[in-house]
């Protein structure tokens, strides 16, 4: 058989690139994404691995209540709203959380890689839209703000684990 012959019957394969808002869309807002409703589409990279559940949070973007506990935030009438999704097995992690209405807001991923929904500093990660190195400091507001206009704001943030006495980090960093 020539080399011209030896390729006939063999499988064409192509490879086709997917953008980023072809890719699965986690979370129960996914539909506010894929409609382009006012949310935002966060894609969390640098993940230990793919246990547990991701959790996508939105806050008030004031220093007050940033981080602040949900149920006082509901007490006092305060916006708050939170997506969890399964972590898949393999490919982008991408969560959408619908927002109000256009304006600027305060986010946080956590990765609760034992499924207990409490937050375990020695094995559950975080990340914010600046991804300063969070360390041994408590995340300021600015780590997490994002403004959301009419339609769906897309953010990348990379995990960070705690890393010893050094604190919380992405896991690409020495400690």
């Amino acid at each position: 058989m020539t080399r011209r012959g030896a390729w006939i019957g063999m499988p064409l394969v192509v490879l086709v690139a997917t953008p980023a808002a072809a890719q699965p869309v986690l979370g129960k807002d996914a539909e506010a994404c894929a409609r382009g409703e006012p949310s935002i589409r966060v894609t969390a990279t640098g993940l230990r691995d793919r246990t547990g559940r991701m959790k996508l949070e939105l806050f008030p973007a004031s220093a007050e209540d940033f981080l602040k506990d949900d149920t006082l935030l509901k007490r006092e009438g305060k916006l708050f709203r939170r997506v969890w999704a399964r972590t898949p097995r393999e490919g982008p992690v991408s969560i959408c959380i619908r927002v109000p209405a256009r304006g600027r807001y305060a986010i946080l991923v956590t990765h609760d890689r034992d499924g207990r929904n409490k937050f375990n500093f020695f094995q559950d990660g975080a990340g914010f839209p600046t991804n300063r190195r969070i360390g041994r400091s408590w995340p300021l507001l600015s780590d997490g703000e994002v403004n959301v206009g009419g339609g769906v704001t897309m953010v990348t943030l990379r995990m960070q684990y705690l890393r010893g006495v050094s604190g919380f980090a992405p896991l690409d960093t020495l400690n």
